[in-house]
């Protein structure tokens, strides 16, 4: 029997090491090397022989000789539509043939209810759901709540298969030939190829690397549904997402009422999309306008709320900034942001003392985007400054009025990109002045908008306009 090999995976970046060491070579964080065994080829190679034989291929593995570029042919695929418009704008249209799509975020954020009723509502597609979390019971009953009437329609091409191994799961697969494989979750599935426990490193890099030959030799689409540990990573090695074609992350506070789907990963789209989802009794539903639901009604004479017209993809949007500052109570003035990086928020308020004047070094500040979101636009910098103001002062801004700006260290008013959409989401829902950069007015047909185009150069004008 072959001896088995023992080597050392950084579970942040996938470094391997022969030896343990505290910090990793590569990517300089401490304690991430965990350690992994690998079994001799034999068991590995009869693992890839069933993935053949359930795409439909031979048992052996087929030569391939390097081809001109000229000679491969590059049309664009069909992609699967998801009938929901969120999951395809933030797949890039719609699931490609063949690709390893991996759906990751925190327990009980709502992962299998938006992959379930997603697969729900396919017609004419056989889909297999392979869980190894929930009896076919469970499944049952939330599948009735979300879809009573395609739950219990004789017709559904919806499989149900609790199982935790890897080959009977491929077994299922080539007797079953679904359209689409899911797999809730890839932490619990395990295969006889590695003598450890399922969930560990060695499981799933080889019961991942498995599911991908079998998408890619096959064509059939798989997705995997994946835990998030308590840093807010996804469980398992850093090879599992190098690994994947997709990577998409559901997030979102359990208290309130919305969800935001990332794609941190796509090899076939943007990783910029946003999808916002609503939690409801009966499922998920799409927030095609979140404008109108990010935007409170009672906003009126209250200091410290500044109103931002951000973009995140290709989706523009208006969204609630609110910021309170009071006096330090213990001498040390404390920092807090939700939604918001922290560390720009901190340079923000430098800018404001040493290019504006005012003093918040004995203030308390905190930070909070409204509706639980987490907004990466740099477009936010200007509403951040003036809510931050109006709350100092004690001095509401007219509800009318928003803006969109990034701030310079010098305390300039620097150019955003796409400002016609955040000029006509502003318009679309009312407000009548925005506040944009004064290098973005050339690029603005003013005849085009009834509202008003106020352009700014530096943070002191833009205090000036917004409170005289």
């Amino acid at each position: 029997m072959a001896k088995q090999k023992t080597v050392y995976v950084c579970d942040y970046c996938g470094q391997e090491s022969v030896r343990w060491v505290g910090k990793c070579p590569a990517c300089g964080r401490w304690n991430t090397m965990k350690e992994m065994h690998i079994q001799p080829e034999k068991p590995q190679s009869a693992i890839t022989r069933m993935a053949m034989q359930a795409a439909g291929g031979d048992d052996g593995e087929k030569r391939r000789n390097p081809m001109p570029l000229s000679d491969i042919n590059a049309t664009q695929e069909p992609r699967m539509d998801l009938l929901d418009g969120e999951l395809n704008r933030v797949l890039g249209g719609g699931l490609v043939p063949g690709s390893l799509v991996l759906l990751g975020g925190e327990p009980g954020i709502g992962k299998s209810t938006l992959v379930l009723q997603t697969i729900l509502a396919l017609i004419d597609k056989k889909v297999l759901y392979v869980s190894g979390e929930e009896s076919a019971r469970q499944i049952k009953l939330r599948a009735e709540r979300l879809s009573p009437l395609k739950a219990s329609a004789e017709d559904g091409g919806m499989l149900v298969f609790t199982e935790t191994s890897l080959e009977q799961i491929f077994l299922q697969i080539q007797e079953t030939q679904p359209d689409l494989v899911v797999i809730d979750s890839i932490q619990t599935i395990s295969t006889e190829a590695v003598e450890s426990s399922p969930g560990s490193l060695s499981q799933i890099r080889e019961c991942a690397a498995s599911l991908l030959r079998y998408a890619k030799s096959g064509g059939v689409s798989i997705l995997l549904i994946g835990h998030i540990t308590k840093e807010g990573s996804l469980a398992g090695p850093k090879v599992l997402e190098h690994i994947v074609d997709t990577v998409l992350q559901f997030e979102g506070d359990q208290h309130y009422m919305y969800r935001i789907l990332r794609s941190i990963k796509n090899r076939f789209g943007s990783t910029s999309e946003l999808g916002i989802y609503e939690m409801r009794h009966d499922g998920l539903r799409q927030v095609s306008n979140p404008s109108e639901l990010l935007l409170s009604d009672n906003r009126e004479g209250l200091s410290g709320v500044a109103i931002a017209s951000a973009i995140e993809g290709v989706r523009p949007f208006l969204i609630e900034t609110q910021a309170l500052v009071s006096t330090a109570a213990y001498g040390t003035a404390q920092r807090s942001t939700i939604g918001f990086d922290s560390k720009r928020l901190n340079m923000l308020l430098a800018i404001l003392e040493k290019r504006v004047g005012f003093k918040l070094a004995q203030k308390d500040v905190f930070l909070n985007i409204a509706g639980g979101l987490r907004v990466t636009d740099p477009a936010l910098d200007l509403s951040v400054i003036a809510a931050v103001l109006s709350s100092s002062v004690d001095s509401p801004i007219d509800t009318g009025v928003a803006m969109s700006g990034e701030v310079g260290l010098s305390g300039e008013i620097r150019p955003v990109s796409r400002i016609e959409q955040r000029i006509s989401e502003a318009q679309r829902l009312g407000f009548s002045r925005i506040l944009v950069p004064y290098n973005n007015v050339s690029s603005i047909d003013k005849k085009n908008y009834t509202i008003e185009i106020v352009p700014v150069r530096r943070v002191a004008e833009a205090v000036r306009e917004l409170f005289g």
